[in-house]
């Protein structure tokens, strides 16, 4: 059902997005790189909500509930390509990116979806945010999903903003000091919208 999607980084490299419909078939030391960056994103105290390290349990749980999407250096055939090669190599070394999506809220309205969005710390200003972003568009949809729902982008989060912005997503709402930030105090949080079903017959 979900293929793998090739792209090209700004400085040229190619790499994939590979989709996983479940946490687990992703390859054990992709699931630990993914968990290391997160909580390294949460000890910097900007993006996220979290405010202490989670555990590789309260990971799983918040961040791989459902479908996953993770970039990886380098061309990949399929997803099962991927999970082939983990056996022989460590696909955390390969890691750029990666996003969750799973229902934003319960029963009749789980057809509005949420995703957390992660790029490498060591592999930022590459363009791979709004790669992601892009696959997200076509990914989210063939899951049944309507509308999308980010809750929480803060507002010092410039470059999470101008993805947003720029792939046609709508600001639909604005939560007054919603975080408290490591390094900006308590800041205003942007709730983006983006309607799958536009333009489309429902």
């Amino acid at each position: 059902m979900f293929s793998v999607i090739p792209v090209t980084l700004r400085n040229g490299e190619r790499a994939t997005i590979v989709p996983f419909e479940s946490v687990d078939h992703v390859p054990k030391s992709l699931v630990s790189k993914l968990h290391q960056e997160y909580n390294y994103e949460v000890e910097q105290g900007n993006t996220l909500a979290q405010i202490e390290p989670l555990t590789e349990q309260e990971f799983l749980d918040y961040y791989c509930p459902k479908f996953l999407a993770i970039m990886l250096q380098g061309e990949f055939e399929s997803t099962a390509h991927a999970v082939e090669l983990a056996k022989e190599a460590d696909l955390g070394e390969k890691f750029l990116g990666s996003y969750y999506i799973k229902p934003n809220y319960p029963g009749r309205s789980s057809h509005n979806c949420n995703a957390g969005f992660l790029v490498s710390s060591k592999h930022r200003g590459m363009g791979i945010g709004k790669l992601l972003g892009q696959s997200y568009l076509e990914y989210a949809p063939k899951l049944g999903y309507r509308y999308s729902v980010f809750n929480l982008v803060y507002e010092t989060n410039k470059a999470s903003s101008r993805i947003w912005d720029n792939l046609g997503f709508e600001r639909i709402g604005r939560v007054p000091g919603a975080g408290y930030l490591k390094d900006h105090g308590y800041t205003d949080a942007i709730v983006f919208g983006y309607d799958f079903t536009k333009g489309k017959e429902t």
